[in-house]
This record gives structure tokens, C-alpha cells and sequence, in this order.
């Protein structure tokens, strides 16, 4: 496999990951709700660190991007 192929795969994967977290969020939010409170702040179960791994796995896709396509983001 080929760096680039490499960089697409792990691209891929945390498309599909974060897919399934906005998946696992909306149904958590159907069922129960999400305060604001529980958003930002929440400390247990599936909220405790959505944010947080949330982005940063959004910024690794778009850093992935780039290095994929050979530009940089600044």
C-alpha cells in the first residue's frame, strides 16, 4: 500500500467513525434529549468527550486531505 493509499484509508475510517458518532448522537438525542449543559459540559457516557473526539477527528480528516493533495492548511 502506497502512503497516499494509507492516508485514504485513515481518512476513510474516521469519516465512517464520525458517521457512526453523529448516528449514535442523534438517537441519544431522540431518546433523552441533550441540554445545553449536556453538550458542553457533560462528564458520563456517550457525551463525556463527543466534542473533543469530535474534532479532533475532524481535523485530522481535513489535515489527511492536504497531505493527501500535497497543500497545507495555512
Amino acid at each position: 500500500m502506497t502512503d497516499i493509499a494509507a492516508l485514504k484509508t485513515e481518512k476513510q475510517e474516521l469519516i465512517n467513525k464520525m458517521l457512526e458518532m453523529q448516528k449514535q448522537f442523534i438517537e441519544h438525542e431522540h431518546q433523552n434529549g441533550v441540554s445545553g449543559k449536556d453538550y458542553w459540559a457533560s462528564e458520563d457516557g456517550l457525551l463525556a468527550n463527543y466534542r473533543q473526539e469530535y474534532m479532533d477527528m475532524a481535523n485530522r480528516v481535513v489535515d489527511l486531505a492536504h497531505e493527501i493533495v500535497g497543500s497545507s492548511r495555512n
